[in-house]
């Protein structure tokens, strides 16, 4: 039996497990990616791609091909809700971030933009990033077990076209192995919620819609069933306008007859046009789930994307906590096995990710139940006949004060669903409390604004760091653009001459790298109008050190106590050198 070494094993090859390689590779760490599967994704699946995710595809290098295969936000505005695509429209709504209230709030918020690209287009380009920087990626390599000890886990690993069975030891493992992960359940990984919340399928198809969608279109398009037994499926945009995803979903029980001859019924009701054909390309079940491991790192063993945290598509958070999950662990990896950090530095991955991964599971499956006042409103239910559903239809566009009435519940229904699709601060607004971080003495200041539905950028140790664009002789800049993935990053302004040493002497102490950025009116980065000044919270001659993963990690207002001293403390808490640590892992049985 043959023997792999390696520092970093990869087990899954989606969102997450192609993120977690591509950068790995991009720091140049030793590492293998296997998968069961034959290659990258062969159905839409994930879809909406928020700016956070944008910007970590912005580091690799690929965020304007991503830009380019996707329907851009201009386009996923404009969501319908109707009886049909060519039928009647009940109302409507305006989500991502493209409705005329909201839209400056997404343009100030990151230099990238949101945007609707199926998994199945994304996840080639994640893995064309990877390769590029040299990643050993294996397809149709199957984990069966893992063990782990002090030193180093063993992975048994399956060629499913050889039939020959090898070993795989690394120093680290990162489970991106989805939903039905073998590593959580073969490394003791708890996890806490429900399963089988409800089911849904699938059905992946081309139908030329552009006629119904061109002049109103968006991301998604939700279709009220009047008289039918599945009273709504919802029509994720593969490709402007001629192929779609939608899915049938029930809560509380079996999804019952889901044959093609079926689907076809619904479909065809969906549409609302005979004359429209469409071909079915596949049909794929799937169960709702809400679940969220309780820990995300047992000893060796770290959990991202599915393998962490299950919930429903609401909110569009799936492959983007996917994506975000490896973005905060990698640089973690890369540093410890450097000899920069210590494991402590590990422990802070779950410190930080774990609390988002619930917060997201908790806020798709609340915001599934915000969608029940709007579905009263509208008064459609399985098991109505087609008079009886017309009728309630037909009713909402009385004269009545009943009618009247049911009009104000449905707009009041759709306001509540601003925190599903248009929840700005849940996409972008982590904040993180971790010995990676050093915090301020003060409080978080209080938010303006309700802290889901808007972002409030802010330039505080565990905070992302904020976008302002800035000029330089070359162009305009964002302020994420100063920083790399592979340093930290320093950003001092005008008097801020003693950080620069500061930076250079800790740097060749720890053995890593800071690059210092003086930002600044008339300064190498110029902040010409006066963005950075109203956002930075400190001084000219203060600092913020941002981490790799552009996670402010702390800032001082004034080299008060020599920046150096300052500096080097506030560097070695970060990194976990204030005192070594030793993995100790809750030694796990094969599987």
């Amino acid at each position: 039996m043959s023997i792999v070494d390696t520092d970093v094993l990869v087990v899954g090859a989606g969102p997450a497990g192609l993120t977690a390689t591509a950068l790995l590779a991009r720091l140049g760490v030793k590492a293998v990616t296997v998968t069961k599967y034959e290659g990258t994704a062969d159905s839409p699946r994930a879809h909406i791609t928020n700016q956070r995710t944008m910007e970590v595809f912005r580091e690799l290098g690929i965020e304007a091909e991503v830009a380019a295969r996707a329907l851009p936000q201009d386009k996923m505005a404009t969501q319908v809700f109707a009886t049909s695509f060519a039928g009647l429209e009940l109302c409507r709504m305006m989500t991502w971030g493209g409705g005329a209230d909201r839209k400056q709030d997404y343009e100030n918020a990151s230099p990238t933009s949101i945007c609707n690209i199926p998994q199945h287009l994304l996840e080639p380009i994640i893995l064309s990033a990877a390769k590029k920087y040299s990643a050993d990626v294996r397809f149709e390599f199957e984990l069966t077990s893992v063990t782990q000890n002090r030193d180093f886990v063993e992975a048994t690993v399956l060629d499913r076209n050889s039939r020959e069975i090898s070993k795989i030891r690394a120093k680290y493992l990162i489970a991106a192995d989805g939903a039905r992960s073998v590593v959580g359940k073969s490394a003791n990984f708890e996890y806490e919620g429900e399963t089988a919340l409800g089911n849904a399928v699938s059905v992946w198809l081309k139908a030329d819609l552009r006629k119904f969608v061109e002049h109103r279109s968006g991301a998604l398009t939700f279709i009220c069933h009047p008289g039918s037994d599945i009273w709504m499926s919802v029509w994720p945009c593969v490709n402007a306008w001629d192929e779609w995803n939608p899915f049938f979903l029930r809560y509380n029980r079996a999804f019952g007859d889901a044959s093609e001859d079926t689907l076809r019924k619904h479909i065809q009701e969906a549409i609302g046009d005979p004359s429209v054909p469409f071909e079915i390309k596949k049909i794929t079940r799937w169960q709702v789930n809400h679940m969220v491991a309780a820990r995300y790192r047992n000893g060796r063993i770290f959990l991202v994307g599915d393998a962490a945290h299950r919930h429903p598509p609401s909110n569009g958070l799936g492959s983007n906590t996917s994506v975000q999950d490896s973005y905060n662990l990698v640089w973690k990896i890369a540093m410890v096995l450097s000899g920069s950090a210590s494991e402590g530095l590990l422990d802070s991955f779950n410190d930080e990710r774990q609390p988002v991964g619930r917060q997201v599971v908790d806020r798709a499956i609340k915001s599934q139940k915000d969608m029940i006042p709007w579905a009263d409103a509208i008064g459609l239910r399985e098991g109505q006949s087609r008079d009886e559903a017309w009728h309630v239809i037909n009713d909402i566009f009385g004269s009545s004060e009943q009618s009247a009435k049911r009009r104000r519940r449905i707009a009041e229904g759709i306001d509540l669903m601003n925190w599903q699709f248009n929840a700005h601060g849940v996409e972008m607004g982590q904040r993180y409390s971790s010995s990676a971080v050093v915090p301020r003495d003060a409080e978080w200041p209080p938010f303006e604004r309700d802290p889901e539905l808007y972002y409030h950028p802010i330039a505080r140790p565990g905070a992302p760091l904020p976008h302002v664009w800035l000029q330089t002789p070359e162009g305009p800049v964002s302020t994420l653009d100063l920083t790399a993935y592979d340093r930290f990053t320093l950003i001092t302004g005008i008097g801020g001459d003693e950080w620069r040493q500061a930076a250079s002497d800790v740097a060749a102490e720890l053995g890593i790298t800071i690059e210092v950025r003086v930002v600044g009116p008339r300064q190498a980065f110029d902040d010409a109008l006066g963005g950075w000044a109203r956002v930075r919270e400190i001084s000219d001659g203060g600092c913020l050190l941002v981490r790799p993963d552009r996670i402010v990690a702390w800032s001082a207002d004034r080299a008060s106590s020599g920046a150096t001293t300052q500096l080097r403390e506030a560097m070695k808490s970060i990194l976990s050198r204030l005192e070594q640590s030793v993995v100790e892992p809750v030694l796990a049985t094969s599987h």
